[in-house]
């Protein structure tokens, strides 16, 4: 179990924040870290050709690290949709074949899946809300002979609910259907390994569960697909893009590995640091330790709320770090407002209200948000 880290937050104590999944709050040497990338644009001339490179590799390997892959299997983007659209390009889907995907899946895995199945005439088959949290099954029922791709998060991002990543995996590697993981919503809280889950893609956004800043995303290509297609053709993903002054010789090879799909302008110099000192504290703390201590703060909420009425999903079927609250008869009107006005912060996501803590959250955060849900019922 982690102690509270509410010191290298900038949160007034006044404040209960339980909405990280919906924005995370930036850490102290975050925001620093970005304060030093702006003063450094500032003097350009300080800026020199390995600045572009040496940073991204940083951040490279840092994520790599995160689920268990190499930095030569890592591409850095400016967000999940960018990603996605990348496994899109590199996957056959043909007419007459099938997507699978969630219900209420969040769009980003869903609106390039959907286009793709129109222009190649597929569709896709939307596995609905299981009544006892088991997606798992529903998925694996799912998969028929016409499955082109499966396209998933690990947790559901209305309310915590676990999605069987290692069956569904064995499933897909036996149909020999790939796999495409967004995991913006349990990376950096939930552990997770590439190695074990052989997934085609994977994405994740940075400012979230990542504690990084917004507009920058990463993406995960299984080896099979290093030569694959990328979005966009710049000069920093080509071999030898080092040599600024041999730029004017233009290059048909690109970088090793999946920085073919790197985003232009990848070497962000505020974006960067940011990034690099996000993931180190996250290495630091340790991504089993997070979930174990968010655990522990998600089960006493769902067992108290559970007692003035509210529903929660199981604890087996449930993330440690999400938590989706239904009331009976629907959320009440007004509810955020009504918990904001007490600066309690959660969000509604479907007819879910999802609590999202992290290490910053108190005892007094913990019995504030009970109070005013309490008051609510």
């Amino acid at each position: 179990m982690i102690p509270c880290q509410r010191s290298l937050f900038d949160l007034p104590e006044d404040v209960a924040y339980f909405n990280c999944a919906y924005l995370s709050p930036q850490l102290n040497a975050v925001r620093e870290a970005g304060y030093r990338g702006v003063d450094r644009k500032s003097r350009p001339w300080s800026v020199g050709p390995e600045d572009f490179f040496a940073e991204s590799e940083r951040v490279r390997g840092l994520f790599a690290r995160l689920i268990e892959a190499g930095p030569d299997d890592i591409a850095i983007l400016p967000s999940v949709s960018y990603g996605v659209q990348i496994a899109v390009n590199n996957l056959e889907l043909r007419a007459g074949q099938e997507v699978v995907l969630l219900a209420e899946q969040f769009p980003s895995n869903v609106y390039p899946w959907l286009e793709a199945a129109k222009v190649q005439r597929a569709r896709a088959v939307v596995v609905p809300r299981p009544p006892d949290g088991d997606w798992t099954t529903g998925v694996l029922e799912a998969l028929t002979d016409r499955t082109a791709v499966v396209a998933l998060p690990q947790v559901h991002w209305t309310d915590g609910s676990l999605v069987g990543l290692s069956e569904i995996s064995r499933a897909c590697r036996e149909r020999g259907i790939p796999l495409v993981l967004d995991v913006t919503q349990s990376l950096g809280a939930l552990p997770l390994s590439v190695k074990a889950l052989r997934p085609a893609f994977l994405v994740a956004a940075a400012y979230k569960w990542l504690l990084g800043p917004y507009s920058l995303a990463f993406l995960y290509a299984a080896p099979a697909y290093h030569d694959g297609r990328p979005i966009e053709y710049n000069w920093l993903n080509r071999e030898n893009s080092e040599d600024f002054a041999g730029l004017v010789h233009y290059r048909d090879r690109f970088q090793p590995g999946a920085r073919r799909f790197d985003v232009g302008e990848r070497s962000n110099f505020t974006l960067m640091p940011m990034a690099v000192a996000a993931l180190e504290q996250i290495h630091a703390w340790g991504v089993p330790s997070i979930q174990e201590t968010l655990v522990g703060i998600t089960t006493r909420i769902a067992e108290e709320a559970e007692g003035f009425g509210l529903q929660a999903p199981p604890a087996s079927r449930r993330a440690g770090h999400i938590l989706g609250l239904r009331f009976p008869q629907g959320p009440p009107v007004g509810l955020l407002a009504r918990l904001a006005q007490q600066n309690v912060y959660v969000s509604l996501r479907g007819d879910a209200m999802r609590i999202s803590p992290h290490l910053y959250n108190n005892e007094r955060d913990l019995e504030r948000l009970l109070e005013v849900l309490k008051a609510a019922v």
